[in-house]
C-alpha cells in the first residue's frame, strides 16, 4: 500500500509574471503603491465612520463592512505578491497556502454579500424613506453584518480540509501569485469531485445569487424612482445610488473580464492573464475608498475633519 502522505507537498511554487522576471523591478513601485492606497484608503474610511457619530447609519455601517472586507482581501494577498516581486520568494508552505486561500475567498464572499446588502439599503431608503431608520435598525444592521461574516466563514470552512485529505502527484506549481481554490483543485490526483461540487455551489450561491439580487434591487429602485413625480426628486434619489453602482461595477466588471480572458483568450501570454488576475483583486480595494470619498459628501467632510484634527 502506498503511503498517501508522501504525495502531500511541503510547499507550493507561486507564479509571478512568466517571461518578465527581468522586469520585476519595474513592477515593485506600482504594486507597492497600489497596496498602500488600498490599505490606507480603507483604513481611513473605517476611522472616519467610527469617529463620526453622524455616520452611524445603515448606509455608512455597510460601507464600513465593505472597507473591512477589502482590507481583508488586500492583506491576504499582500505577503505573497510583494514577496515575489520584492524578494523573488515564490514558495509558500502547504498549510499557509490553504490558510491564504481560505481568507481570500472568505473576504471576497463577504464583499459580494455586503454589496447586496447595500443595494437593499438603497431600495429601502428610496421606496420608504420615512420608515428607513425604523426598518433598518441597529440590531438588524448588526445581525446582517454578523450573518455575512458567518456565511463567508462557514461556506469556506470545509474546503481546506477537503483539499488536505487529497494525495498530490508531485506537481506543485500554482498559476497565480497567491493561492486560489480553482488553482489548488487542479493539482491532486485523487477524487476531487466533492471539492468541485462544493466550489461550484459556493460560487453559485454567493457571487451568482448576489449579482442577480443586486440587479433585482435596482430594477425595483428604478421602478420606484420613475414613480416619483418631481424631476428633482428623481435626480436626488438616483444620486444616492451613484457610489454604490460604481462599487458594484468596480467589483464585477474585473471579475467578468478575467473570466472571459481565461475562457476565450487561452492563447494570450500567461503574463497578461496573471497581471489581470492581480488587478482583479486589487481594483475594488483601491477604487472604492476613492469613489466614496469623492461622491459622498458626508465621507468627504469626515475626512477633512479627521485631517484637521490630526493637524492640530
Amino acid at each position: 500500500m502506498i503511503n498517501i502522505s508522501q504525495f502531500t507537498p511541503k510547499y507550493f511554487l507561486l507564479t509571478g509574471l512568466p517571461g518578465l522576471e527581468a522586469l520585476y523591478s519595474w513592477f515593485i513601485f506600482p504594486f507597492c503603491s497600489t497596496y498602500l492606497v488600498a490599505l490606507f484608503g480603507n483604513s481611513l474610511i473605517l476611522t472616519v465612520i467610527k469617529k463620526n457619530n453622524s455616520l452611524h447609519q445603515p448606509m455608512y455601517l455597510f460601507l464600513a463592512m465593505l472597507a473591512f472586507a477589502e482590507l481583508g482581501v488586500s492583506a491576504s494577498t499582500l505577503p505573497t505578491v510583494l514577496g515575489i516581486f520584492l524578494f523573488g520568494a515564490n514558495e509558500i508552505y502547504f498549510e499557509a497556502c490553504l490558510l491564504q486561500m481560505f481568507f481570500i475567498h472568505s473576504f471576497s464572499i463577504m464583499e459580494s454579500g455586503v454589496l447586496l446588502a447595500m443595494s437593499v439599503d438603497r431600495f429601502v431608503a428610496i421606496y420608504n424613506p420615512l420608515r428607513y431608520t425604523s426598518i433598518l435598525t441597529m440590531p438588524r444592521i448588526a445581525g446582517t453584518c454578523a450573518a455575512l461574516m458567518l456565511k463567508s466563514v462557514m461556506l469556506m470552512f470545509p474546503l481546506p480540509f477537503l483539499l488536505k485529505r487529497l494525495p498530490f502527484c508531485g506537481h506543485n506549481t500554482l498559476s497565480h501569485s497567491y493561492c486560489l481554490h480553482s488553482d489548488l483543485i487542479q493539482l491532486p490526483c485523487g477524487n476531487t469531485r466533492p471539492n468541485s461540487i462544493l466550489g461550484l455551489c459556493i460560487v453559485t450561491s454567493t457571487f451568482g445569487l448576489d449579482s442577480l439580487l443586486i440587479v433585482v434591487s435596482y430594477v425595483l429602485i428604478l421602478r420606484t424612482v420613475l414613480g416619483i413625480t418631481s424631476g428633482e426628486g428623481r435626480r436626488k434619489a438616483l444620486n444616492t445610488c451613484v457610489s454604490h453602482i460604481c462599487a458594484v461595477l468596480v467589483y464585477y466588471v474585473p471579475m467578468i473580464s478575467v473570466a472571459l480572458v481565461h475562457r476565450f483568450m487561452k492563447h494570450a501570454a500567461p503574463a497578461v492573464r496573471l497581471l489581470l488576475a492581480n488587478v482583479y483583486l486589487l481594483v475594488p480595494p483601491v477604487l472604492n475608498p476613492i469613489i466614496y470619498s469623492v461622491k459622498t459628501k458626508q465621507i468627504r467632510q469626515g475626512l477633512i475633519q479627521l485631517f484637521i484634527q490630526r493637524k492640530h
